[in-house]
């Protein structure tokens, strides 16, 4: 697929939820088999989220990012893979991060997914560990 037109919207969980859980349902309760009580947790009130809308408004693909710094729940929908969506997620996270004053960001990959954020210049670092059931590789990003 190629790139899609997108629309990213930065906000916090208030504004985005319907949309960022929407798209977190799909990808990692269904797809993923994640057990809903370990995807949706206390941290969403606290995080700035970023939604990817398609042409048609419908929301492509989500993340966050938590005030210590750490990306999670980056998800995109199955029909938007390969297509732009999750880089440009990410990178709206990373100028989230790098405004916030945040001189690293944390994050942890899925290991499949590693590639993905090492072209967006993340380093894995430590030893893979299981996460939900799914093999995960920490990596971060310095900014300073």
């Amino acid at each position: 697929m190629k790139d899609i037109p997108l629309r990213i919207e930065i906000g916090g969980w208030a504004e985005l939820a319907r949309d960022a859980a929407s798209v977190r349902q799909t990808v990692f309760v269904e797809e993923q088999g994640v057990p809903p009580e370990l995807e949706m947790d206390d941290e969403d009130a606290r995080c700035v989220h970023v939604v990817a809308y398609g042409p048609d408004n419908a929301p492509l693909g989500t993340g966050r990012l938590l005030p210590d710094g750490h990306i999670g729940r980056m998800a995109v929908h199955k029909v938007a893979r390969g297509a732009g969506v999750g880089g440009a997620i990410l990178g709206a996270l990373i100028e989230v991060g790098r405004d916030a004053g945040h001189e690293e960001l944390l994050l942890n990959a899925q290991t499949h997914a590693t590639g993905f954020y090492e072209a967006q210049g993340f380093v894995a670092f430590g030893e893979p560990f299981e996460e939900a059931g799914i093999a995960h590789v920490a990596m971060r990003l310095r900014l300073a």
